[in-house]
């Protein structure tokens, strides 16, 4: 009988499961105050933390670097470890269990059975190994996306990948849910994907910028966050940008926690949803007419301006996109666009736009016709001019440090390995992009087209989704719990019972991040800091993390997959590997970095040296200084306003250059009664993470997701403030709680993304006001293929009828 580890990783191959890297709760170099326990240092997506844990519990936790604003996310540790909401042990279906070959339609409302990790673990083993001899590789999804550990060795999809690579390869993914529109159109325009790259630094921003746009940002709220961890340098300079008087124009249908935050130095313009591409074309047009453009750019750096101008002047289609025309789109007054042509003509100009415009129908064309307006402006490359696109998220604006840089584990084992790897592995073999996962279950075999070439969906008979909660981030909900039924196989690997793990056959508990040790780096783009991540309480119930999981699924695999899996390395003897690497890179940047041991003990992050010349980075200045030395990496090595490549593709839903395109579902296509629904991201959440915490408690209305609604609408329709509201269209309906305020745009509606969706089983009704059961499935184009989450109608009516529980954070019957 194999034995199965709990907690870490085997030393050699041939050695027992069960000896511990790491013994004692306490890590070594904690800091101990009498009044507040014990405090850890450790991190996650929201920044450095020290956690205080007394008697084996955690009970409070706090920045753990010095910040002038202030983070709530950081306050959730006791939360994260001690909710109702986690999963203890190994769980199946009852239907499952009973016949694990023909999937029955039960998932979602079906009890669960607990059984032990190696019951658990040969279950999903033998049938694994039946569906993947049956149907072949590419039946078996292992593109598992989602907001997982910010540590460089408990990445959950890459370690699922990694195991999936041994097994024989697997079906993954292309792009993401965050900016799957932008990161294909820009490489046409831009040639590059500039969404997640280094923007012109905040210090030349703060020196030379006369004007900032914030279009559709409210960093305010998003950097909090980051993909590894916040380094807080964001916050901090929005508000020295509030201290510094700059003139500030936030473009947001809603009055944002940033606008708010600047106060009477903001102007904010509300257009109507789904229209920034009209109003930014209104203002071009302003700017052509009155010779406010800047010809000799265009001239020298751009390529397609011409035809792009017969558009914009209506030469081409005989309608002229005036600041008059787009007014009647945008619901911004002519004069006020005029206004704004004048204004960012006339000063130095930074439009800092966010990603949720492109997360609409037709996205694309928003970044595209931003760039294309920071073109005219012929600001781009100039020190505190021009467009950037991550400036609201893990702090892009922050200069390049010189550090020791931690590599990361990777997906793929290489052969040859130390302990005999003879094993042929395979990564990936066929993807296709992330946000059709739903079309893939329901057309296997199915064609589509992105980015100029065709695909075909494989057909999916096994899902493994490790790290993430595709049930909050996919659109219409009630869609994707139909395709759900059809693999014959879900696997879920999950702290919490998620409504993903409430849905799946075999749920595997995992630990969160404060139960083991990693390393991280703050900011995304700066190596700010080196940070351990470390081990603050036990293993919770009998949760274990995913390395150790992995490993041993590919000891099921062959003997002696598991050593090749770990390759013969402890936890902690991963971290000081990597942690040696980040020592060798530092000593190339001339980073003096302490050996691992002492840097595990000190209990404190390292802080890598600034650099002076990182600090006056300005993008596409070398470009603008010698495009021909410098190209862009376009065909033409030049900006694309008009792209003779996306026209080869003939695309009806993608033209050639930036185009108005009104979408499906929008204020100009309402009916009566139809309001246009958003879905910002939280102000106390990352995304669906942290929903189930006491930070809900700042905003939850009757114990609901809140749905911000202006007066005018709300007082046609008969809600008072702090009414259960139920929203709803043809895909769903959800119950929320009004939020009256003028900080939205008439006509509109906010329910925030991340709420856990919690389906009455009589009424059908989403009892926490999850917005994606009312979101349309459907891609921005056949270009990308990004997802549209802010492009539905929905209707709006006080609700009346019986009281329904949330259950949404309690556990499946038999958990």
């Amino acid at each position: 009988m194999t034995t199965f580890s709990r907690r870490t990783f085997l030393k050699g191959a041939g050695a027992t499961l069960g000896a511990l890297a790491i013994t004692s709760v306490a890590p070594v170099g904690a800091v101990t105050n009498s009044k507040q326990g014990m405090a850890v240092l450790t991190a996650g997506r929201w920044g450095a933390m020290l956690v205080e844990v007394k008697e084996g519990k955690i009970v409070a936790s706090r920045n753990a670097l010095p910040q002038t604003v202030e983070n709530s996310l950081q306050t959730t540790a006791a939360d994260q470890v001690h909710t109702q909401a986690r999963v203890k042990y190994p769980m199946v279906r009852k239907g499952y269990l009973a016949n694990p070959t023909q999937p029955d339609g039960q998932r979602g409302n079906d009890e669960f059975v607990r059984v032990s990790w190696e019951q658990a673990l040969k279950l999903i083993h033998e049938q694994h190994s039946r569906i993947r001899t049956k149907y072949g590789a590419e039946s078996v999804f292992a593109g598992s996306y989602g907001w997982r550990s910010s540590g460089v060795l408990h990445k959950a999809q890459t370690l699922l990948q990694r195991y999936m690579s041994m097994a024989g390869g697997y079906s993954g993914h292309l792009g993401d849910y965050s900016t799957g529109a932008a990161q294909v159109i820009m490489p046409h325009v831009m040639g590059s994907i500039e969404v997640y790259e280094q923007q012109t630094t905040y210090p030349i921003i703060m020196e030379l910028s006369d004007v900032v746009v914030m279009w559709g940002i409210n960093p305010l709220n998003t950097l909090k966050i980051a993909w590894s961890s916040t380094d807080g340098a964001g916050l901090e300079f929005f508000n020295q940008l509030k201290a510094s008087k700059k003139t500030i124009i936030a473009i947001d249908p809603m009055r944002s926690e940033t606008i708010d935050f600047f106060g009477e130095q903001a102007q904010w313009i509300a257009p109507h949803p789904n229209t920034d591409v009209a109003m930014m074309l209104g203002i071009a047009h302003t700017l052509v007419t009155k010779k406010q453009h800047d010809q000799a750019f265009l001239d020298k750096y751009t390529t397609g301006y011409d035809k792009f101008e017969q558009y914009l002047l209506g030469k081409s289609d005989g309608v002229a996109k005036s600041s008059v025309w787009a007014e009647a789109i945008c619901g911004v007054p002519a004069k006020q666009l005029d206004t704004l042509a004048e204004i960012f003509s006339k000063n130095r100009t930074m439009l800092m736009a966010g990603w949720g415009i492109q997360r609409q129908q037709y996205g694309e064309q928003r970044h595209w016709m931003l760039v294309t307006l920071a073109a005219m402006l012929g600001q781009i490359g100039l020190p505190g001019g021009g467009f950037g696109l991550s400036y609201h998220y893990s702090n892009g604006g922050n200069p390049t440090r010189d550090a020791g840089v931690l590599p990361a584990i990777a997906a793929e084992i290489s052969g040859g390995s130390s302990a005999g790897n003879d094993w042929a592995v395979s990564g990936a073999l066929k993807s296709f992009p992330l946000a059709r996962i739903v079309e893939a279950l329901e057309n296997p075999g199915g064609s589509y087209q992105h980015n100029g070439k065709s695909g075909t969906f494989p057909a999916i008979k096994m899902i493994w989704w490790a790290g993430g909660a595709n049930f909050t981030h996919h659109q219409d909900t009630n869609r994707l719990i139909r395709a759900w039924q059809k693999p014959e196989l879900i696997v879920i690997s999950e702290p919490y019972w998620t409504a993903a793990a409430k849905h799946a056959d075999i749920v595997l508990p995992i630990t969160t991040s404060l139960e083991r040790n990693d390393l991280t780096m703050t900011g995304d783009y700066s190596n700010q800091h080196l940070i351990p991540m470390k081990q603050v309480v036990e293993p919770q119930f009998e949760s274990r993390n995913d390395f150790d999981v992995f490993a041993d699924m590919a000891e099921l695999l062959k003997a002696g997959g598991r050593a090749i899996y770990s390759e013969n390395k402890s936890e902690m003897e991963w971290l000081a590997d990597f942690y040696k690497e980040a020592q060798k890179s530092g000593r190339q940047n001339r980073v003096i970095m302490p050996n691992f041991s002492q840097f595990w003990q000190q209990n404190k992050p390292i802080e890598m040296k600034p650099n002076a010349q990182n600090a006056k980075f300005v993008r596409h200045s070398a470009f603008r200084d010698n495009p021909v030395l410098n190209p862009l990496g376009t065909p033409s090595g030049k900006i694309e306003i008009y792209s003779r490549t996306i026209e080869s593709y003939k695309l009806s839903d993608c033209p050639p250059h930036p185009t108005w395109l009104a979408p499906t579902e929008w204020v100009g296509s309402a009916k009566e009664g139809e309001l246009q629904l958003m879905t910002a991201h939280p102000a106390h959440r990352l995304h669906s993470q942290l929903n189930y915490a006491k930070l809900r408690e700042l905003y939850a209305v009757a114990d609901r997701e809140p749905i911000m609604i202006h007066p005018d609408d709300a007082k046609t329709r008969g809600i008072a403030q702090g009414d259960l509201v139920r929203a709803y269209n043809a895909r769903g309906q959800v119950l929320v709680g009004a939020v009256i305020t003028d900080g939205i745009k008439s006509g509109s509606v906010c329910i925030h993304e991340g709420a856990w969706p919690d389906l009455d089983k009589a009424s059908g009704i989403c009892k926490n006001g999850c917005c994606n059961v009312l979101t349309a499935d459907i891609p921005t184009s056949t270009l990308a293929n990004g997802c549209a989450a802010n492009s539905s109608l929905v209707k709006i009516e006080k609700y009346t009828g019986a009281t329904l529980p949330l259950t949404a954070f309690t556990p499946p019957v038999g958990a």
